[in-house]
């Protein structure tokens, strides 16, 4: 990037806050948090969780009343998803095109899943006749499911009561683990933690951030000689962490010979055995998915030992070898399968219940661009679209949500935070056009549900689709009435979602629904540069206008001190855009400059004070994280007894005295995960020396692309980051939908 403009000479006084400490951050905090000696960089698998540490998130509990409605949405949702199971006949899909033993494995695991067979039967002994499915309920739709918090997609944590928290606390003692776990443990396991933990230390893994070694720790207290690495107990446990680490990755499945390598590692003497009792306790469910003629994963047994192609084991309809289809064997939690499976049937179902209820043609002559144009005749003919394009092709769906509603259809569009809601509402040229995604699953806007449930809608456009997790997206298709039209927008080249799954990735591999890709370019020397680290190549770019600045540094110090000088002097002075409208993004949160020292750098030069509110003051700016993945711009207005007080784009928000530490941190500087489906005026990207590890072609291209007007580059890695744009992509996320969604026509047609 030599040949991009250079920035401006910093002011020659340098910053005071190069001293400060990093404040400590879980290595179970997700990707955004930095393991111990990573130096903080930032993962590109595209599960970054926001401010504060997954383990506070579960020691904070909401209101009685809200966990009971969100046990009371996730039962609804299972009679839904057993509702349409039950209705189809025919082969069970198994995520891909099965037949012979391969569809009867299926089958036995089904059988597993009912009760009417122990899970060692799956193992023991070859499936025969494919099992029926469990019986459905009888009601088609039910009733409106109550606003929940967090929002559907993030799991609820539970009130602990003070007997249970002390109680908890006890037996936490007794094995030598902190009595800071105690508030943890109850809200995830329950009032019977105590009894849960005493009856199965091992428990001790499902509380998050807590590690293996430290389970096994608090075992040994507990057990004593009793406790051993092969104990059923605890290799249950670990079976269940490692899919809990996988989804932080953005996995809902994983390869089972890759879980038994991972539990090998764990000293577990025999990991097959250890699969097989993870089934059989309902930990785990076992599926079978197909591998294509460049398929990575390994031909496996349903216990994870190899098979040989060809074999009757690995799908052959008569055990001659000739015509299998390869099988690999994937282990999962069963929130994700139930959610996958519920977001395939329902995409299906929109696919195939849709109608014409309007004369699209005059609407779509009449577009404002011709991409604009192509977009509404393709959605006029369909149930489902997928729609991409960068910045610039929001217009787009915004265009398609006025030409509806100009047909006398109900349409809206949704987006990830409340800033993409602002900017598609105006591009829609109505206020009510938009609504931000967590606020209409949760009931708090919205056109609200009909009699059956469902939301009063004929067309749904979600924009910043790769921010969507399986789990919100099941919920949220299954909300849609039969006949509503349903469009998946976004940018393909963005970090995908905090929460497990790819739905827009694999919606869009699939090739099963209409497919519309913008031709309108973004902009300016921002947009071109973009626009080529999307497709590899960091080009250069003229910016006469100073609209891309580079600022070389030789070390983080520097970093620190020129990110602040751009901030607060050089940005205001030049470019004409305010320190308030400035972002800072960088690679993670700990590191010499992660967020938390380069937040504090800012706070000292743009709003120092004692920080006497739980470390911060008046006028600070924040990020308020109601929930993993959520993250909600804001600044401090006051605190009192009630709690810290927030001004969030014009909403009061009160955050409580228990909660501010693991969910408020300061806002000047992001990471990029962090700043996805958001923009400002003004960015400024960091890249010391020790980010390079965290950099990758998707990281690059959101940090970029998050500015309007002007794009500075505090860079100080070197060839790092023309190397991360050109070989360095996403990491791929191991999930089942694509499969399903493709074993869709099938069945069908069946």
């Amino acid at each position: 990037m030599t040949a991009l403009p250079r920035g401006e000479s910093p002011d020659p006084a340098a910053e005071n806050d190069e001293d400060r400490e990093d404040r400590e951050v879980r290595e179970d905090g997700g990707p955004d948090a930095a393991p111990p000696g990573e130096g903080g960089a930032e993962q590109s698998s595209g599960t970054g969780e926001a401010p504060g540490a997954e383990g506070d998130d579960a020691a904070a509990a909401p209101a009685l009343s809200e966990a009971e409605a969100e046990l009371a949405a996730q039962r609804e949702l299972r009679e839904r998803i057993e509702k349409r199971k039950a209705e189809k006949e025919g082969p069970i899909a198994a995520g891909a095109k099965l037949s012979g033993p391969a569809a009867d494995l299926l089958a036995a695991v089904r059988a597993v899943e009912s009760g009417e067979k122990p899970g060692t039967a799956f193992f023991d002994s070859p499936a025969s006749a494919p099992a029926p499915r469990r019986a459905a309920p009888a009601p088609a739709r039910p009733s409106p499911p109550p606003p929940v918090s967090p929002p559907p997609g993030q799991p609820g944590a539970r009130n602990a009561s003070p007997e249970a928290v002390t109680s908890t606390a006890a037996v936490l003692a007794e094995g030598r683990a902190p009595e800071t776990l105690a508030r943890p443990a109850a809200a995830t396991l329950g009032e019977q933690a105590a009894g849960m933990l005493r009856e199965d230390p091992w428990q001790l893994l499902s509380v998050p951030g807590v590690r293996p070694e430290q389970a096994d720790g608090f075992a040994r207290a507990l057990l004593g000689a009793e406790c051993g690495p092969d104990d059923e107990r605890r290799t249950a446990a670990l079976v269940g962490w490692l899919l809990e680490r996988a989804a932080l990755r953005g996995h809902t499945a994983l390869d089972v010979p890759e879980v038994r390598a991972a539990l090998a590692d764990l000293s577990v003497t025999d990991p097959g055995a250890a699969v097989r009792h993870a089934v059989a306790e309902g930990v785990a469910l076992v599926f079978q998915d197909g591998v294509d003629a460049v398929g990575t994963g390994e031909l496996t047994g349903p216990d994870g030992s190899a098979g040989q192609p060809g074999s009757a084991e690995d799908g052959a309809p008569d055990g001659s070898g000739g015509e299998a289809e390869p099988v690999r064997v994937l282990l999962g939690l069963d929130r994700y399968a139930l959610a996958e499976e519920s977001l395939a049937d329902g995409l299906a179902r929109l696919v195939t219940t849709c109608g014409k209820d309007a004369d699209w043609t005059e609407a779509a002559a009449a577009a404002p661009s011709p991409s604009a144009g192509e977009l509404i005749r393709t959605v006029a003919g369909a149930g489902l679209v997928v729609h991409s394009g960068g910045e610039s092709a929001r217009a787009e769906p915004a265009a398609l949500i006025a030409a509806a509603g100009a047909l006398g259809l109900r349409a809206l569009g949704t987006t990830h935070s409340e800033d993409g809601r602002r900017r598609l509402a105006a591009a829609a040229g109505d206020p009510s056009a938009a609504v931000a995604l967590s606020d209409l699953l949760s009931g708090a806007a919205g056109p609200g549900r009909d009699a059956d449930g469902a939301f009063a809608l004929d067309l749904l456009v979600v924009l910043d689709a790769p921010q969507l997790d399986v789990e919100a997206a099941a919920v949220l298709v299954e909300s849609l009435a039969d006949g509503t039209r349903l469009v998946l927008s976004g940018d393909p080249g963005v970090l995908g979602s905090a929460g497990a799954g790819r739905v827009f990735g694999d919606v869009l591999a699939a090739r099963t629904c209409p497919q519309v890709v913008s031709r309108t370019p973004d902009p300016g020397p921002i947009g071109e540069l973009v626009s080529g680290i999307g497709i590899g190549e960091l080009n250069q770019v003229e910016a006469p206008g100073k609209e891309v600045v580079i600022v070389p540094v030789r070390d983080a110090g520097e970093a620190v001190h020129r990110t602040v000088q751009l901030v607060a002097d050089s940005v205001p002075r030049v470019i004409g855009v305010s320190a308030s409208d400035t972002q800072v993004i960088t690679v993670g949160h700990g590191g010499s400059a992660g967020t938390v020292a380069l937040n504090a750098a800012l706070k000292q030069r743009l709003n120092p004070g004692p920080g006497r509110f739980g470390g911060f003051d008046p006028g600070d700016r924040v990020v308020h994280v109601p929930a993993p993945g959520r993250v909600v711009p804001g600044s401090v207005v006051s605190a009192d007894a009630e709690g810290l007080h927030l001004d969030c784009a014009g909403t009061a928000v009160v955050v409580a005295q228990a909660r501010v530490e693991a969910s408020v941190r300061h806002g000047w500087a992001l990471s990029a995960h962090q700043a996805a489906g958001m923009r400002w005026p003004a960015v400024v990207v960091v890249l010391p020396g020790d980010a390079a590890q965290g950099l990758s072609r998707p990281w690059v291209y959101t940090a970029f692309s998050r500015g309007e007007r002007h794009l500075s580059v505090v860079h100080g890695v070197d060839q790092a980051l023309p190397h991360a744009v050109a070989a360095v992509p996403a990491q791929e996320r191991t999930t089942r939908l694509r499969a399903l969604l493709e074993a869709q026509p099938a069945a069908e047609a069946s």
